[in-house]
């Protein structure tokens, strides 16, 4: 028996995602987190697929328009490697054919007087706070803790949080 037709290359979706800090910062530290329109209660911080063509910085100011309205933002720090996680399964059958995301990080400061707007084209959130560091993981969906956690240690690290 071939045990090697059971095991399926998993294929991911190359994308970008943001982590917005509010126009307080650096004096106060402030997390931009929205809840999605289609999904109860998952929370999580802006992101979105990569254009065939795109470069990670291009989507992430295309991204930033299309889902808060603005991307009027200045980029503070880059991840500096592309992590990876796997959809759980209520999500996977309406993103086949991934199975998960490979993203790229970006930490980002909203400009002074950006107004965000989540009343776009297609709407994906449907609210939005600003939480400080310690209430983040009180809101953001389940699946998505171990990366944050990982590239926000990251971003605490260098000085930037």
């Amino acid at each position: 028996m071939n045990d090697q037709k059971d095991k399926k290359v998993k294929k991911y979706r190359p994308n970008v995602a943001a982590i917005i800090l509010s126009s307080k910062y650096p004096e106060k530290v402030e997390f931009f987190i929205a809840s999605r329109s289609d999904v109860k209660d998952a929370w999580q911080f802006p992101q979105g697929g990569i254009d065939k063509g795109e470069t990670p910085k291009e989507a992430l100011f295309r991204e930033l328009k299309e889902e808060i309205g603005t991307n009027e933002v200045d980029i503070v720090g880059e991840f500096p490697e592309w992590v990876s996680y796997d959809f759980p399964e209520m999500i996977a059958k309406r993103m086949y054919p991934y199975d998960g995301q490979r993203q790229k990080y970006f930490l980002v400061r909203l400009k002074p007087g950006a107004k965000i707007n989540l009343q776009t084209a297609e709407p994906e959130f449907s609210q939005y706070t600003f939480v400080p560091y310690n209430e983040i993981f009180d809101y953001i969906t389940y699946f998505k803790r171990p990366v944050y956690k990982r590239v926000l240690e990251y971003f605490r690290k260098k000085g930037y949080l």
